[in-house]
């Protein structure tokens, strides 16, 4: 997986009134997840921009609201490339991945980044983008082949994660698909459901009308 350098500052304010201000300054409000777990009530000191979320009564999960500027995160979000990104939060380093964006619904400007960030020994779990390979049978019998799902959600380290899952097609016939319980990958745990179609070989009327004729 390719990597990022992104700076983020903490941000201890998070009414709309401030958002709204950080937005107009060219700064993207986010907020970093994934942090220490931790048993409450909690007796340690959070630094600037940490907050806890309680999972129960009896724990939560230290997570921290950051800005980043916009022109910063260009690159990172229109892209089809995933990134292990390094976050420099005052200096401090911090490893995480991309979970989720807002977008504007009229304008497409970016509202707010949901980070995760990465634990070491912890597998987390991300959406991979997937590369066709090969010529399908069914395709050289005139065919049509159509990927149904461009990203696959697989669960793995951080360094066991590629940048694309090469699905192989070669031996794909007509009219025959393949889902994801017919895929593996080593050190990968498939998310998505089993029978989802991830690309298939779609007859067309010249497939049909050959396919007639041989008949």
């Amino acid at each position: 997986m390719k990597k990022f350098n992104l700076a983020a500052t903490p941000r201890t304010e998070g009414g709309k009134k401030q958002t709204k201000a950080l937005r107009a300054a060219g700064m993207i409000p986010a907020v970093l997840n994934g942090g220490k777990l931790v048993e409450l009530p909690y007796a340690g000191t959070l630094k600037e921009g940490e907050k806890i979320v309680e999972i129960d009564e009896k724990r939560g999960i230290i997570t921290t609201d950051i800005a980043v500027k916009a022109e910063d995160v260009r690159k990172l979000i229109y892209t089809p490339d995933i990134f292990e990104i390094e976050l420099d939060l005052n200096g401090e380093k911090r490893v995480a991945i991309m979970k989720d964006i807002q977008f504007q619904p009229v304008k497409d400007t970016v509202l707010h980044i949901d980070f995760l960030e990465v634990t070491p020994g912890k597998p987390v779990v991300i959406d991979v983008p997937v590369k066709i390979e090969g010529h399908a049978e069914g395709v050289k019998a005139g065919g049509k082949l159509s990927l149904s799902m461009r990203k696959l959600r697989v669960k793995a380290m951080i360094d066991q994660i590629p940048e694309r899952l090469v699905v192989n097609v070669d031996h794909l016939g007509l009219g025959k698909s393949l889902a994801v319980g017919d895929l593996s990958y080593e050190g990968l745990e498939l998310m998505n459901a089993k029978n989802a179609v991830v690309c298939a070989v779609q007859l067309t009327r010249a497939a049909r009308g050959a396919a007639a004729k041989a008949e």
